[in-house]
């Protein structure tokens, strides 16, 4: 039996594995690109709710591009909404220099109102 054998109608190659030909498949080159919090929450839940979406993306190679805009625009929508919501609080760096733990407990209220905005607009949609 020969190695390697080519299908002259689609084109797909095989290669001999013990007394089985299995095609010779390979996923297309994805270009490497980080991957931040956001993108990682958004490939968890597409992983959970919606397969089919992550299993195209993974297939065509785009995935890595995909997650990578995600979390792009979620950490742009993050950062716009805190200095927002702290523009329309009035917090500023002399309420920070007046009363620090006040400061702290009203960034980490928007942070986390911002963070709940963010994950229902883009993460989880």
């Amino acid at each position: 039996m020969e190695k390697h054998i080519t299908d002259t109608k689609t084109g797909i190659s095989y290669t001999l594995h013990d007394d089985h030909y299995l095609p010779d498949l390979s996923l297309p080159a994805e270009e490497e690109i980080p991957i931040g919090v956001w993108g990682q929450l958004h490939a968890a839940f597409l992983k959970k709710h919606q397969l089919n979406v992550y299993d195209e993306f993974f297939f065509s190679g785009k995935l890595n591009a995909y997650l990578a805009r995600i979390d792009r625009d979620a950490r742009e929508m993050f950062d716009l909404l805190v200095r927002q919501l702290a523009a329309q609080e009035g917090i500023t760096e002399t309420v920070k220099a007046a009363s620090q733990m006040d400061w702290v407990q009203r960034m980490n209220s928007i942070h986390n109102r911002a963070t709940e905005i963010v994950n229902t607009e883009i993460i989880f949609n």
